[in-house]
């Protein structure tokens, strides 16, 4: 896999709709070739206290926040045609899936990938396989853990370890 993207999607709630941030990270042969994040105004629009207090962003950053389409016409030059990645791909890629189908838009068969799950398989003996251990392991230091941006670049860091591992992937 020489190309993809790594992708981090926050959530203002528990529905999987409400994303409210996005960081993506595209690597062309080991190289940063681009990224992106932004703000997304959330569908609904309401904030839980827990997913607050876990990314920092309420509704007052995201009031005047691009609704998911727009920023989505910004994403889809850099995704279009090469694999997605993210740790915890299953919530990553479900987000994807409903903000696509929320707002009737057509879903393309992207093919992800689960840092966390080739995690476990290639690097055996972690404390555990939670973003910021394994990505501390591939030499990451996640400052800002549940950033978007941030999030994207250590799944990016990790895919990229595990393809030094095994190339085939």
């Amino acid at each position: 896999m020489e190309r993809f993207a790594a992708i981090d999607f926050e959530t203002a709630n528990w529905q999987r709709t409400s994303v409210c941030a996005v960081g993506v990270v595209v690597i062309n042969q080991g190289k940063l070739e681009e990224q992106f994040y932004s703000l997304i105004q959330p569908a609904p629009n309401f904030y839980s206290r827990r997913n607050t207090e876990i990314h920092g962003l309420s509704r007052s950053d995201t009031e005047d926040a691009p609704v998911f389409p727009t920023v989505w016409r910004e994403i889809l030059p850099l995704v279009k045609g090469i694999p997605l990645v993210a740790h915890n791909s299953v919530f990553d890629e479900g987000c994807l899936r409903a903000v696509h189908a929320l707002y009737e838009m057509d879903y393309p068969d992207y093919r992800f990938y689960c840092t966390c799950r080739l995690a476990r398989k290639y690097f055996k003996g972690l404390e555990n396989y939670q973003l910021h251990i394994v990505s501390a392991f591939c030499g990451f230091d996640l400052l800002h853990h549940h950033n978007a941006l941030a999030d994207a670049e250590a799944a990016a860091v990790i895919m990229q370890s595990i393809l030094a591992q095994c190339p085939d992937l």
